[in-house]
Formats: structure tokens, sequence, C-alpha cells
């Protein structure tokens, strides 16, 4: 495992923190890796009762790394297909983890930060945070993660904020579910502290089961969600090669809007 992820057990809480502070913990092919690997690791462990999911420096995570991006541009369909599968697992892996999760929203969250979040069974966050699905910017859609995204904020909120792009703050985030909390800063630690008090007082196995009760009920089981994967990760992969989605790429990555975006 790279330093891109840092995983360190106290107690009954293991704590996993993305660490690339200098991108905004942006995701790329290693960080996707490892963080699978360490929740993977989270859930063969017996000691660990509780996991923590935050970043390191001022973001929580930035979503897709540029370099990464790049390199999507410029593959083909199905190696584009296949990275969105690695990213499709990564989700998976963490909205069926058996044990409770939180996420520590320490900062922004844009794009896959925001799935991050929705995967996790408590969410709480800094009151100065900013999260955005802004995908459609670049001529493609949050496919990947939008069956965690819809779970959390519902069908209705996620049509608004995958169809305009726009930047929201903590306040609509908790108004809209994504987060549970939102907290001054120096307050955050204690208000993940005060939710991780009560897992702690629950049943390992009553946990385990209350959460994928929770899930099927919702009409969500790991099978539905892994052929769901499937499918989106086809979409995206058709999207990146699409003409409008290397356009939308490519001004990206050279700074300059899109030909779709009107400029005086």
């Amino acid at each position: 495992m790279s330093e891109a992820v840092l995983v360190a057990v106290r107690g009954i809480v293991a704590t996993i923190t993305l660490n690339r502070p200098n991108v905004h913990n942006a995701f790329d092919d290693a960080l996707i890796a490892d963080l699978t690997a360490a929740l993977a690791g989270c859930e063969s462990n017996p000691a660990v009762r509780a996991v923590v999911l935050t970043g390191a420096g001022a973001s929580f995570s930035a979503g897709a790394d540029l370099n990464w991006m790049r390199g999507m541009a410029a593959a083909s369909e199905e190696d584009n297909r296949a990275d969105s599968l690695r990213l499709a697992a990564l989700m998976r892996t963490l909205n069926f983890l058996s044990k409770p999760t939180v996420a520590r929203v320490n900062g922004a969250a844009y794009g896959g930060g925001v799935g991050l979040i929705a995967c996790c069974d408590v969410a709480i966050g800094v009151d100065g945070a900013k999260f955005s699905l802004s995908e459609v910017k670049l001529g493609l859609v949050p496919a990947v993660i939008s069956p965690y995204v819809i779970a959390a904020i519902g069908a209705r909120q996620a049509r608004r904020l995958f169809v305009s792009g726009e930047v929201f703050d903590a306040t609509a985030a908790a108004r809209i579910g994504l987060l549970h909390e939102s907290v001054p800063g120096d307050q955050l630690d204690a208000a993940v502290e005060r939710a991780l008090h009560f897992l702690a007082k629950g049943g390992p196995l009553a946990q385990a089961e209350a959460k994928q009760l929770a899930l099927r009920m919702a009409g969500m089981t790991r099978e539905s969600a892994e052929r769901t994967d499937a499918a989106n990760a086809a979409l995206i992969a058709r999207l990146r090669v699409s003409p409008e989605g290397q356009h939308g790429l490519s001004s990206f990555l050279d700074k300059r809007a899109p030909s779709w975006v009107e400029t005086d």
C-alpha cells in the first residue's frame, strides 16, 4: 500500500485518511486501489467495530485527479470501462461494509468525494465545506456514484444537482441529506466522537444486519449494485470517448470554457 491512504486503529475504531493533500485528496489509480484494500482490511479485522473516513489537509476529496483524467481522456472505451469498474468496486465495498462507517468531512468534496460521503452510514461535515456534482460541466455524468448519491439525497434533489453541477454549501448538504450534521470546524472531532459513542453501544452482528436491512428495504443489494455498476461503467466509458466528453475534458484540462458555455 502506498502513502495515498493511511490507516490508524485506536481501540475499536479504524480511521482511514485520504492522504494526498497537495491535490486535495483527488482520486487516481493508487488511491482507489489503496482505499479499497484498506476497507477490506477493516472488514476482515475482528478488532475493528467502526470505520471513520476523512481527508488530510483542507479538503475531503476533490474527486478525479487531473493527471488521471488526462490519461482516461486518451484511453479507449474499454480501458475507461475497466477504470470505472474499479471505482465502482470501491464505492460498493464502502457502501456494503458490514461495520458502521462515519464520514468525517473536513472540507470540500466534489464528484467521487461526494460519492464516498453518500456511501457512509453517518456523515458529519464542517460548516465551511463546499460540495458539487460537477460532471456535466465536462460533458460527463456522475454515473458510478449515482446509486449511492440518490439513496442519500433522493431523486428529486439529485436531478437538480446532476444537471446543474452547481456548488452547494454544508447547510444545503445537511438539508438534503448528504450530511447528517454540519458543525463548526472546532467541533468536528467532538461530533464524530459522539457518533462513535453511540455506535459502540450496538451489537456488532445486529449492526451488520441492521445496515443490510436498511439497504435491502431500499431495494439495494450487493448483487443489484454490481449489475447497476456494470451498466453505469459502460455509460461513463461511452461518454468519456464521445465527441462531447472529449471536448469537455480537453477544455477543462486546458482551462478554457467548452463550446456550450456562452462567453462575452
